[in-house]
């Protein structure tokens, strides 16, 4: 009987950090922007519940059209992620052993030494106008003046791509492993070529770790700043960029907070429908990640 409340007691110190974390960095603060949110601004440091902040989102073609354009990039960037992690999942979780295992993770990690902002400032100085690329491209004369690769969609997209990759083959690589390579081989005897036995056996069975692996990439794609901002310039619209206008230049926080609920609604959204298509559960998918 004394052995319970000792075990209540024990539990309770175990769950106690982590649960003053999540309600003191993640919970508290959202539910403040969340109030924050509906803060309408009816006079000079007057402010009153209102819809006036969200109504201005809907009403601003700008704010709306980026929003979309966000989505619509981040999904992009995590379907080409998928498709470049895949393979290289699939060889390091099925073909490479020991050594070359743990030298080609070393390598995937190896550009996570350094913080995103130096690795943005790396593909910044391959892309410019006279930058490496573009001095290669010249020397060989594949191009007739340097060329600037900078401050476009493709240039964003492979920023973001290259950062999401660890993300991706991570996931990939831990549920490609516990695939049995008798199960592999019992559908080639059967008759299927590689293309059937990679679309019936090898994708179904890494699943939890594609839909692990997509909602981080995705997530951590969507809520970036730094990379669409740099490799963008001026014509890298992101949702992000708005919000940091709302709160850093223009100091409207209860704008700010709206465009911020508006995009984690949208980031939640997404993921839902994605768990959904792929009839994935959370608590599956949690464990690949």
């Amino acid at each position: 009987m004394t052995a319970k409340p000792a075990q209540r007691l024990t539990l309770f110190l175990l769950l106690a950090p982590a649960v003053l974390w999540l309600g003191l960095l993640i919970v508290l603060p959202h539910v403040e922007i969340l109030v924050l949110s509906f803060s309408e601004r009816v006079a000079p440091r007057v402010y009153a519940f209102g819809l006036g902040n969200y109504l201005e989102f809907f009403t601003e073609p700008l704010y709306w059209r980026t929003f979309a354009r966000t989505a619509f990039m981040s999904i992009l960037v995590t379907a080409l992620t998928l498709v470049l992690a895949f393979p290289i999942a699939l060889y390091i979780a099925r073909v490479a052993q020991g050594r070359l295992k743990a030298m080609l993770l070393l390598l995937c990690l190896l550009p996570f030494w350094v913080s995103e902002l130096v690795r943005t400032l790396g593909w910044m100085i391959l892309l410019r106008e006279t930058g490496v690329i573009s001095y290669v491209l010249l020397a060989t004369g594949l191009t007739e003046q340097r060329v600037e690769f900078l401050y476009n969609d493709g240039a964003v997209i492979l920023g973001l791509v290259y950062g999401g990759l660890l993300f991706m083959i991570v996931p990939l690589a831990n549920a490609l492993e516990s695939l049995e390579p008798a199960i592999v081989e019992a559908g080639y005897d059967l008759g299927g070529s590689r293309w059937t036995v990679l679309r019936r056996i090898v994708i179904p069975h890494a699943m939890p770790g594609i839909v692990a692996g997509s909602i981080i990439v995705f997530m951590l794609t969507i809520g970036n700043f730094a990379t669409p901002v740099l490799l963008g310039g001026k014509n890298g619209l992101w949702f992000t960029e708005q919000i940091y206008a709302q709160f850093i230049t223009r100091f409207n926080w209860p704008q700010g907070a709206a465009f911020g609920m508006l995009l984690l609604l949208l980031s939640s959204a997404i993921v839902w429908l994605g768990l959904r298509l792929t009839g994935q559960s959370l608590g599956t998918t949690l464990k690949q990640a």
